[in-house]
């Protein structure tokens, strides 16, 4: 009855009444000093804010909504990511959006084969201050994306009350500690030990961890030291609408020119 109606939200749902777009921010590998990938983020046409384009999805449109926003990050990835690259593209979905996986993930399956962008570069973020409402439906959407060759994420770890209990349950590929958690870390002996217990349990358990919000040279320091590689943040370079931003003393990922 769920996939019968998650159908005909597709087929014949509410259109979206506004127009949205992706700003694009890096991810970094500071132990190889590459890019290791982009997070799509949501903005408004003229570079609004994601509030301004998330408080206009209604119960009606949001898997319509979730459905388009995949298709525009992989739209815009296949004309900005250099081809052949191995840049990964993060985008965050909506667990309680997805009715049926296999059946929701041929729009983005289609996306990718379209604008020739290999899904297996792609990654799903879903975040920790999500109210899920079926545990095991989100274990199965995980389940699912990872046979497909995508790679899952697990956002905003540690601004919850739930996250050693959704690791545990989803194993995501990777986990991304959540800024708060990060902010001010290289003077703040306990956040330190919180991370650092983090680290363990996640390489335990064969999860990468990002550090994501990071805004300092001295936070990023701390973390790498802590065993951190992957991070994301304002210190690194702010999202670039519809474009990839440079980071100083990182290669420079170019699109393909433009024919005339």
């Amino acid at each position: 009855m769920k996939t019968a109606h998650a159908c005909r939200a597709c087929r014949d749902g509410a259109e979206l009444d506004f127009a949205f777009t992706m700003a694009f921010q890096p991810i970094l590998d500071l132990a190889t000093g590459t890019v290791w990938g982009y997070e799509a983020l949501v903005r408004g046409p003229e570079g609004q804010g994601a509030g301004t384009i998330l408080d206009r999805v209604t119960d009606d449109t949001r898997y319509r909504f979730d459905q388009a926003a995949r298709v525009k990050a992989i739209e815009l990835a296949g004309r900005l990511f250099p081809p052949g690259g191995t840049e990964r593209l993060s985008i965050n979905f909506m667990p309680n959006a997805v009715y049926e996986p296999n059946a929701c993930i041929r729009a983005s399956l289609e996306a990718a084969r379209r604008v020739g962008f290999a899904h297996e570069r792609i990654m799903f973020e879903f975040t920790e201050n999500e109210r899920f409402r079926d545990t095991a439906h989100v274990q199965n959407i995980v389940a699912a994306y990872r046979r497909h060759g995508f790679l899952t994420a697990l956002d905003d770890f540690g601004a919850g009350f739930a996250g050693l209990s959704l690791l545990a349950n989803f194993r995501p590929d990777l986990i991304k500690i959540d800024m708060d958690l990060l902010r001010g870390i290289d003077a703040d002996a306990g956040r330190q030990a919180i991370v650092a217990g983090l680290i363990a349990i996640a390489r335990a358990l064969g999860v990468t961890v990002l550090a994501e919000g990071v805004e300092t040279a001295a936070e990023c320091d701390t973390l790498h030291r802590l065993g951190v590689h992957l991070f994301q943040g304002y210190h690194f370079a702010k999202p670039l609408l519809e474009g990839l931003p440079a980071v100083a003393g990182f290669p420079v990922t170019r699109a393909p020119a433009m024919v005339a």
